[in-house]
Formats: structure tokens, C-alpha cells, sequence
């Protein structure tokens, strides 16, 4: 199946998936400009009115840039919602979102019809994210129109499968839109995702180290020192099991190589030295061994551009 037309004006298969805190209407205009979708989770623009400020700006700052670049238009951006009880402001949010007609709305940790059926209504495609083929099932039962297939790797709350599991178990039965997810950090990776079956490559991680990035200089930098063996999956900080850089851990005052369970009551984690999940712990995938230097965005995905077509060429070659 293509991709619905709403992707069309992508110059590169990939979104730039939503990072909590760190995306920002800069980070998302840069990303969209460069040719693949930007997108921002609700829940960073505080307080709540702010949702409206950073859509209006989004809009407006991509308009005026395809008015100026007919010939190269911004592609769409996006809107992550939290569909989770603990979410108070899902409906507020959800009708900032309507106001604008926001093109992608990507649903995690929940999968509720309405609200599916809200973002189809005025002409906009849902994405949900998943762990496990079960899930996949229940998001398209419920209305979701795309799937983001989230394997072992990926930064932030992440499953355990490989890629290629997860990616041929919805493919069995699901044709529409799949991205793929984790440890996508290079355009070799981005090839490798669509010949596995996605459509679109999920890139989060390497965004965190751009210029644009709304994430303190030291984790900036520690995207860029670290390998994959860097990585540590826990449940401890939101009850949810996610990747986080070691470092961030230890300047917590934790070990962490021996971190207690988590449960869902831990969703506001505050260790004893006062660090917070996100904030203070960090999230990343296993990917960032290729990220080797802080990028303004346009350029990384340039960057991934010339890598993705230069992997084309040597595959061709090899057949």
C-alpha cells in the first residue's frame, strides 16, 4: 500500500519523532523545512495555552517557507498526545490540535477511538505507537490510521523485540503506514527499515544533539560520547521499561547496574539527589554511536540524506 498523500513532500523517508522536553517549535520547524516530519509532544508546551502559540507559529513559519520554496516545500508536522488517565489535558489539547488541523497526531500509552476518528475527521492521519504485535492489533481495531513499530533500541519507553520481528509480524496483516523505530541513526539505517517493510524510518535520539534541541548542553554532548554499551533499560523512572544514558544515571548518585523495579506509581520519579526522569535522567537509543558532533537539524538530515542515497547506490551495485 502507498503512503496516504499527506507524505508526499517528504525528501527523506523519516520522522523526527517527538522527544519530551526536548522538542520545540524551532527543532520542529528545522526538521519539516529539511523535508521530513517534525513533531513535539502537547505536553512540552507549558502551560497548556502555549499549544496554540507554538501551532500558530508552526503553521505560519511553514506557509511563509513554501510560498518562498515552491519548488522544495516544507514537509508536515506533527503532534504527540499522551492518551494516558494520568493526561489532564488531553481534551484541551486534543481541541488546540482541532483548531489547527494538525496533519499527523501520534498517540502513545492509550489508543481510544474517538479521538482517532476526531484527527480523521478533519482530514489528518493518527500514528500509534507500539511495542508488540498485540498491541498493533487493538490500535488498528480502535481506528488508529498508521503504526510505529518501536523495537529493541529505540530511546525513551521501548520494547524488546528486534526489528525485524516486530516489522514482519504486522506486516503479515497490516499494509498501511508503518514506521519503524529504534536505533535509526544513519541513512544506511533508514534503507535497511524500508527493505525490512517499513515505510518510514522514527528517528529520535541524534535530534536531541542538534542545535535546535531544547536539552541542556551536557546532554548534548553526552548523545555524542556514547555508544550503545551506554545504554541502560530500566523501569525505574516512569514504570514504564525505556533506555536512558548510563551517565545521567550516575550523576543521579544511582548504580546503574543495580536499579530497583519500578511500578506505575513511579511515573513522577524524584531520586534522593532530586533528579527527575527526563529532566535529569536522559533518554536515548542504542544508536548514538554514529553521532559524532552537535548539528543545527537541517544539516543532520542532510547529512542522512547523502548517506541514505550513497546506501541506494552501493546496494544496487551489489545485485
Amino acid at each position: 500500500m502507498s503512503l496516504p498523500p499527506i507524505f508526499d513532500r517528504l525528501r527523506l523517508p523519516a520522522v523526527g519523532a517527538p522527544l519530551f522536553i526536548v522538542s520545540n517549535p524551532d527543532l520542529v520547524i528545522a526538521q519539516c523545512k529539511a523535508g521530513i516530519v517534525g513533531s513535539f509532544p502537547a505536553l512540552n508546551a507549558r502551560p497548556q495555552s502555549l499549544v496554540d502559540e507554538w501551532l500558530h507559529r508552526i503553521t505560519e513559519e511553514l506557509a511563509a517557507w513554501d510560498r518562498d520554496h515552491p519548488d522544495t516545500p516544507a514537509a508536515p508536522f506533527a503532534v504527540n498526545q499522551i492518551v494516558h488517565r494520568s493526561n489532564d489535558r488531553l481534551e484541551q489539547d486534543m481541541a488546540t490540535c482541532a483548531k489547527w488541523k494538525v496533519p499527523i497526531v501520534i498517540t502513545s500509552l492509550g489508543a481510544i477511538p474517538e479521538i482517532n476518528d476526531g484527527v480523521h475527521s478533519w482530514g489528518g492521519i493518527t500514528l500509534h505507537d507500539i511495542i508488540h504485535d498485540r498491541f498493533a492489533r487493538k490500535a488498528v481495531d480502535k481506528g488508529a490510521g498508521g503504526l510505529i513499530a518501536v523495537a529493541a533500541g529505540a530511546g525513551g519507553h521501548a520494547g524488546t523485540l528486534s526489528p525485524f520481528a516486530l516489522v514482519q509480524e504486522i506486516r503479515e496483516w497490516f499494509d498501511g503506514p508503518l514506521l519503524l523505530s529504534g536505533s535509526i541513526s544513519t541513512g544506511r539505517s533508514i534503507l535497511a527499515a524500508q527493505a525490512m517493510g517499513a515505510d518510514l524510518a522514527y528517528i529520535g535520539s541524534p535530534f536531541v544533539a542538534t542545535r535546535e534541541a531544547h536539552a541542556a548542553d551536557a546532554y548534548k554532548q553526552g548523545i555524542v560520547e556514547a555508544r550503545a554499551s551506554d545504554i541502560v533499560y530500566s523501569n525505574l523512572f516512569t514504570g514504564i521499561h525505556g533506555n536512558y544514558l548510563r551517565a545521567s544515571i550516575a550523576a543521579a548518585g544511582m548504580d546503574p547496574d543495580n536499579l530497583p523495579q519500578g511500578d506505575v506509581k513511579t511515573m513522577n520519579f524524584e531520586s534522593a539527589t532530586g533528579a527527575k526522569a527526563w529532566r535529569d535522567i536522559w533518554g536515548s537509543g542504542q544508536g548514538i554511536g554514529a553521532v559524532k558532533e552537535v548539528l543545527p537539524a537541517g544539516e543532520f538530515v542532510a547529512k542522512l540524506a547523502a548517506e541514505y542515497e550513497e546506501a541506494k547506490r552501493e546496494l544496487l551495485a551489489k545485485f
